[in-house]
Formats: C-alpha cells, structure tokens, sequence
C-alpha cells in the first residue's frame, strides 16, 4: 500500500500552480493537497493553524516577498521542494529544510527525481 503524503504548494502564478498540481497528480494520485496559496501571509497562516504536512513546494517569489520569511516566522517541520526561476537563492535554501531547488520551467523527470529523493529520506 502507499503512504499518503500531505503537501502544500505554494506559488503565486496560477499557469505554474495548475502545472505542478497536475503532473503530481500524475505522478503520485495517492498524495493529498491539503493546500494551495500565493503569498507568504497565507502560507504562514496555514501553517500557524494545521499539521504541517509531510513536504512543500515553494516558489521563492510569492505575491508578497520571498518564501525564505515563511521560516522567519514558523518553526517549519516539513520538508521542502523549491520550484523557482531564480538560480540565485539555491545555497539560502538549502539553510532551511529544502531536499531539492528546481529551476523553472522544470522537466517531469527532474520532479520525479525530487519525489524519489524525499520518499527515499523517508523510507516511502
């Protein structure tokens, strides 16, 4: 049986959102977006009243300030994706609980390869 996965994305341009959502669901259908959002308030405000989930897709520009200051103002126990077109921030998250930093427009293959590093991590 496979194990359920909760995650969240967060990313504030609605083409990459659907994307991502999509070719996970792809990938893994078992997995469950607990939540999607655009702005670093929203994500952190979900992350102040829910369980965190098991790993997170974060774009580094979010409508409203980069997602490095989610983890200024919650302590965050979940793994970490970057997705992003900024090649500049990779060292910075690799300082928070980031497994992976895919550089947009990413292959499936590279998401792939981001999946199996977190269900390896993992035992999954």
């Amino acid at each position: 049986m496979k194990m359920k996965v909760d995650i969240i994305i967060a990313e504030d341009e609605a083409y990459n959102l659907r994307l991502l959502r999509e070719t996970l669901q792809r990938l893994r259908p078992h997995w469950n977006v607990c939540g999607t959002f655009e702005s670093v308030k929203s994500t952190v405000e979900w992350l102040k009243n829910n369980r965190h989930p098991d790993l997170m897709f974060l774009d580094i520009q979010l409508a409203d300030g980069l997602s490095f200051s989610v983890f200024e103002q919650v302590s965050v126990d979940s793994m970490v994706i970057f997705t992003t077109a900024y090649d500049t921030y990779a060292i910075r998250a690799f300082k928070v609980n980031s497994i992976d930093y895919l550089l947009k427009p990413f292959k499936e293959s590279e998401l792939e390869t981001a999946i199996r590093k977190f269900e390896r991590i993992n035992s999954i």
